[in-house]
């Protein structure tokens, strides 16, 4: 990020909204100044702006970090999910730690349950497809005989997975939870291989 419009999103992470003339006097630069990055962070998805009405005058613009402004900045979720569960393993033991991922995954599940409902072994794993590329996951399905294959060509927990094999466990639970069948990781990118794969049986599913 060029340094005035980092200076820019700072000033924003700290005073939630600024106008043009108020960034202007932060950083020492006419309004055109300001107007040029602030286009460009725009344009990138980072700010956004809004009118506010004065009581004289046309209205002015004022600026705001969005969502993706706010997640440029490292906020240590990798951190603390790999503590949580470092601290949830040695608390609890093997078996309550399993009881643990096992609630976990069921409740990233929860939300996204009924988009599967009534569907074939087939749908379940073009909607699963379909829910993992909404989260920015690389994900496609392929027969594999009487079962299919997952694949997902990114990981979704990058960083915490290969600090801790946990997350891996988790994101099996997690398939299983959605599409109801029984998933086994057969490739892991942290054990080295190209992507992560996961075979799913649905011999215990009706359709």
């Amino acid at each position: 990020m060029q340094e005035t419009r980092q200076q820019i999103l700072d000033h924003l992470r700290v005073t939630p909204e600024a106008t043009v003339r108020e960034l202007g006097e932060v950083l020492d630069l006419t309004a055109t100044g300001v107007r040029q990055h602030l286009t460009l962070l725009e344009q990138g998805g980072f700010v956004t702006s809004r009118e506010v009405r004065g009581k004289v005058g046309r209205p002015a613009l004022v600026y705001s970090l969005t969502t993706a402004g706010e997640e440029s900045y490292s906020l240590n979720y990798d951190l603390l999910a790999g503590v949580l569960l470092e601290e949830v393993r040695s608390s609890y033991g093997t078996t309550g730690f399993q009881r643990v991922i096992r609630g976990v995954a069921e409740r990233m599940a929860a939300p996204h349950l009924q988009r599967f409902e009534g569907t074939t072994p087939e749908q379940r794993m073009e909607e699963a497809c379909a829910l993992l590329r909404e989260q920015n996951v690389v994900a496609d399905w392929e027969a594999d005989g009487d079962a299919f294959l997952l694949h997902e060509r990114t990981c979704p927990y990058p960083v915490v997975a290969r600090q801790n094999s946990a997350m891996c466990v988790i994101d099996i639970a997690y398939t299983r939870a959605l599409t109801g069948m029984d998933a086994r990781l057969v490739e892991c990118r942290v054990r080295g291989d190209g992507g992560c794969t996961y075979r799913l049986q649905p011999s215990a599913v009706s359709a």
